[in-house]
């Protein structure tokens, strides 16, 4: 599984021969690249509608979006979406077979709307775990597993839930405090989910999520956990698998 940072909360991640976008928004310091410059997805995933999170959906249209319900709504009616997973969306909870890799949609404390004209009930705010396998309560040391955390502040369902049964190896979390967890709750957040690889997001977009990222590498060491952070570069690469 190969994991790509774009920058906010913008990843392409790569498993098998089958590769996701999730929230694309290439407005932010962290990358040089336009949506155009993007290899298009198989699927298109949406954690909730913030401008920061869909600015730059629209661009891949023609690919299939995974996201709730009513997001999906909006997204075909201004965004130009026409499939989506099971037609109608998934929601909290769910699991659905995308391609090569398995996509669980799970809670993630944070608001949500959408800037329109119209209105719109654009559902709950939700996180990913993308995985290799079909989860199951059979631990499977074999499978590979990915969390993105969406925008959420620290929930004790990371060490209740997704940590013990969804046991993602890896997960992008929020950092820029102010809107979301700040490094101090991320790390702890590492520490509850129990994972080798912790990367920050979300952070020095806007000048109220501008963050020193040592902060987290140090809030990670100080929660003894056996989780490595990893600052990456916009644009680059993180190959789970190595």
């Amino acid at each position: 599984m190969e994991l790509t940072w774009h920058g906010h909360s913008t990843w392409y991640v790569s498993v098998g021969d089958t590769d996701l976008l999730i929230d694309p928004f290439f407005d932010n310091p962290k990358t040089d690249l336009e949506p155009t410059d993007i290899e298009t997805p198989d699927y298109v995933l949406l954690t909730h509608g913030h401008a920061d999170h869909i600015g730059d959906a629209g661009e891949f249209s023609e690919t299939t979006l995974v996201a709730n319900p009513e997001l999906v709504a909006y997204a075909k009616d201004e965004l130009g979406f026409e499939d989506a997973v099971g037609g109608m969306g998934m929601n909290i909870g769910g699991t659905v077979e995308c391609g090569d890799a398995y996509v669980t949609m799970h809670r993630a404390d944070h608001t949500n709307g959408v800037d329109t004209d119209y209105e719109y009930s654009v559902g709950m705010p939700a996180g990913y775990v993308i995985s290799d396998t079909k989860p199951t309560q059979v631990e499977d040391e074999e499978s590979t597993s990915f969390y993105h955390a969406g925008d959420t502040g620290l929930m004790t369902e990371m060490r209740e839930v997704i940590g013990p049964y969804l046991e993602p190896d890896a997960a992008a979390l929020p950092t820029g405090d102010h809107f979301t967890m700040g490094p101090w709750q991320a790390a702890i957040a590492a520490d509850w989910l129990n994972v080798d690889h912790a990367f920050p997001m979300h952070y020095d977009t806007f000048p109220p999520i501008e963050i020193d990222t040592d902060e987290f590498v140090n809030e990670i060491k100080a929660t003894g956990s056996d989780a490595e952070a990893h600052v990456l570069e916009g644009d680059e690469t993180f190959d789970l698998n190595e």
